[in-house]
């Protein structure tokens, strides 16, 4: 089988020549720049070889042009710290205005992913695309929760303001021959928000915008966090589920009863692919096939995987999906 091949059997619960896998990273200092992020994409995928390739850009890119300001100080996830803020008080919601997607940060990353879709035909090429409630979470910090709750009017007009934004450049994704979105959700947690309040302010709006997503193959949904609110995301139109499946409920087992597509995970991305050793990775890998049967599922991590992991524990989890033909 070749790659789209594999991952649309997989997707659909047919037999498979191999379990699929795949991993990605960010690529901190490279994400600054388009070409950089794209030749750096595109090297980790020619060195290992994966099923599908995530492009990873910072998680600024999408707000960058409402001035938002960002440095990485060396975290190992990769990710940036923010310097600035936009969002200060509830009346700045309401100075955002809809972003031209083909201009500024977004037009930008639009090259980068170009590059790399004309670079790789034969591999399936999905873009990180962040959730209008993680996106204010970057604009706002810690008042994200005080002005939905205490300034809700300020709050919804920026929301809508946002999916307008997410909505032009999920439509822009097509022309560049992606197979897909990568749709991180941060809020569907009770850590953050009730169920309610994500109900409303989250899955709402996650709907319209994956509605623009229908005639992509491989859209991915990212759950991020613990305690999630698995069953209000679990009838999204997508096509793979990753989520925290070794920190939080459900199992890759249970997940899988839930949704329609596949799974994607099995393998914790600290403790086991970041710090330990090579056997530890098999154990993880063979455990979550045999929860699947090996159908429906996708060998990945929870979450990104870090910069300093291991090569041998990469190569582990690659040789573990192919010896499960």
């Amino acid at each position: 089988m070749n790659k789209r091949e594999r991952l649309e059997a997989t997707i659909a619960g047919q037999s498979v020549d191999r379990v699929p896998a795949a991993l990605w990273r960010h690529f901190p200092g490279d994400d600054q720049d388009p070409a950089s992020l794209a030749a750096a994409t595109i090297a980790f995928q020619q060195r290992w070889d994966f099923d599908f390739v995530k492009v990873t850009p910072a998680s600024s890119f999408q707000i960058k042009d409402w001035g938002v300001q960002d440095v990485w100080l060396g975290n190992t996830e990769g990710t940036r710290q923010y310097t600035y803020r936009p969002i200060e008080q509830a009346s700045d919601w309401r100075a955002l205005s809809v972003l031209d997607a083909r201009s500024g940060a977004l037009g930008t990353q639009l090259q980068c992913l170009k590059t790399v879709v004309e670079a790789m035909p034969d591999v399936p090429v999905i873009q990180t695309v962040f959730s209008p409630l993680a996106q204010m979470k970057n604009l706002a910090g810690e008042r994200l929760l005080i002005d939905l709750r205490q300034n809700t009017a300020d709050f919804v007009a920026a929301l809508e303001t946002i999916t307008q934004s997410t909505l032009a450049f999920v439509r822009e994704i097509a022309a560049t021959g992606a197979a897909g979105i990568f749709y991180a959700v941060q809020h569907a947690t009770a850590n953050l928000l009730s169920e309610d309040e994500f109900r409303e302010f989250g899955r709402a709006y996650d709907l319209r915008i994956l509605e623009a997503t229908k005639n992509f193959w491989l859209n991915v949904m990212h759950l991020h966090g613990d305690n999630v609110y698995f069953d209000a995301v679990a009838d999204y139109p997508l096509q793979v589920w990753n989520w925290h499946d070794r920190e939080t409920g459900p199992s890759l087992k249970d997940g899988l009863a839930k949704i329609k597509g596949a799974a994607c995970g099995g393998i914790v991305r600290d403790m086991v692919m970041l710090r330990g050793r090579p056997e530890a990775v098999r154990q993880q890998v063979e455990e979550a096939i045999a929860q699947t049967n090996g159908r429906r599922y996708i060998v990945g991590t929870g979450c990104v995987t870090m910069i300093p992991t291991p090569e041998i524990n990469i190569r582990t989890a690659i040789e573990c999906a192919q010896q499960s033909a």
